[in-house]
């Protein structure tokens, strides 16, 4: 398998896709095998989020790790989604205007590349929702 086809198969990269019990009505992303609540009972099915959510908490970034530097200032955010699991994603606004209880939404965007000639990925980040 190509390279480039190994990540487009990577859905749940690409899509904010997880999981969903039918039996506790539980949300969970990253996609999980099993409920932790109702474990072998619950059935679980995939799910896609709508990626629409809430700042929880965020730190701003002004010393990078390796392939980030010029980036730098950034914010770094726990988002929590409407359907209710959290996760750790880039907010892509002015260090200034980040705000706990600031309303996102997801966008596509490159994540970072493997050297100077190497593949690019991409991923989900987060921007202000103005809605």
């Amino acid at each position: 398998m190509s390279v480039p086809r190994f990540w487009r198969k990577q859905v749940a990269r690409y899509n904010l896709v997880g999981t969903h019990c039918k039996k506790c009505d539980d949300y969970f992303y990253p996609p999980r095998n099993m409920c932790p609540a109702c474990r072998r009972e619950g059935e679980i099915e995939d799910f896609k989020f709508s990626g629409k959510g809430e700042v929880v908490t965020y730190t701003i970034i002004h010393t990078a790790a390796e392939g980030f530097e010029n980036q730098t200032p950034y914010v770094l955010g726990i988002i929590k989604l409407e359907e209710g699991p959290s996760l750790t994603s880039q907010i892509i606004c002015e260090p200034k205007n980040a705000h706990i209880g600031m309303k996102v939404k997801p966008v596509f965007r490159k994540l970072g590349q493997d050297g100077e000639q190497g593949m690019i990925y991409y991923g989900t980040k987060f921007v202000p929702d103005q809605c």
